[in-house]
């Protein structure tokens, strides 16, 4: 299993939101590009990046500090938030984002998606994001009338290679990540399922480990030090 220690971008700024809330906003960095240097200092291979505002404008609003991130640190890195047209996909590949991941596109224009696929394959992810076992949309301001079921079963049949799933009610709670969600989706489908949100101990992660999913993203329990990424990295292989 890989670590994806997580940077989410809001004003060229590493923050972190409570339950997807913009209004219990916390900044932990002013200078993402250093905390990223530091992920790989500890052993990371992978980065989660989100831009919060393009997740509400529908626009790469941090196109400059993700590409920066991107070259310096030299890590397989995905990004999410506001990838809702072609263009910005291409924006962000040829940036040098190794995978983007659509969100509320997939759920609103499964057009889209079914094209991005045919274009560039495994370089698509899907994030699902979970609020009451509906997909919520829109940086998690609207929920769906999409059943998580239906929904991943429409993506694997789409062909989807990789999916990360967040459940919004453990994101940034430090309650621990919500095994009885990933055991199901891992036993059920076959897609590599990247978990996301709750992820705050090495327990969390040997638990995730030994489900097999293929990911799990660490944000919050990073900074706070109630994590360590060394041992995390360690403990996820």
């Amino acid at each position: 299993m890989y670590i994806f220690p997580a940077i989410d971008l809001y004003a060229g700024q590493a923050v972190r939101l409570y339950r997807g809330d913009y209004s219990q906003m916390t900044v932990y960095s002013r200078e993402p590009v250093q905390t990223a240097l530091a992920f790989a200092r500890a052993g990371a291979e992978h980065i989660h990046l989100v831009d919060l505002e393009g997740a509400k404008t529908g626009k790469p609003e941090n196109l400059t500090v993700i590409r920066s991130i991107v070259e310096q640190a030299g890590l397989f890195s995905q990004v999410g938030g506001g990838i809702r047209n072609m263009e910005t996909v291409e924006t962000y590949l040829n940036a040098g984002v190794n995978r983007v991941i659509l969100g509320t596109a997939a759920v609103k224009d499964p057009a889209f998606l079914k094209a991005a696929l045919e274009r560039y394959g495994e370089r698509i992810a899907v994030g699902v994001d979970l609020k009451d076992g509906f997909v919520a949309v829109k940086g998690w301001t609207e929920t769906s009338g999409l059943r998580a079921e239906e929904f991943f079963g429409q993506l694997e049949d789409l062909g989807v290679r990789t999916v990360i799933c967040t459940d919004i009610s453990r994101d940034g709670a430090m309650k621990g990540a919500n095994r009885a969600l990933y055991r199901q989706l891992s036993q059920t489908y076959g897609m590599d399922l990247i978990a996301s949100g709750g992820v705050s101990s090495l327990e969390d992660v040997a638990a995730l480990r030994d489900m097999g999913l293929y990911g799990a993203i660490l944000g919050k329990a990073y900074y706070l030090g109630a994590v360590d990424l060394k041992e995390a990295v360690e403990v996820a292989r």
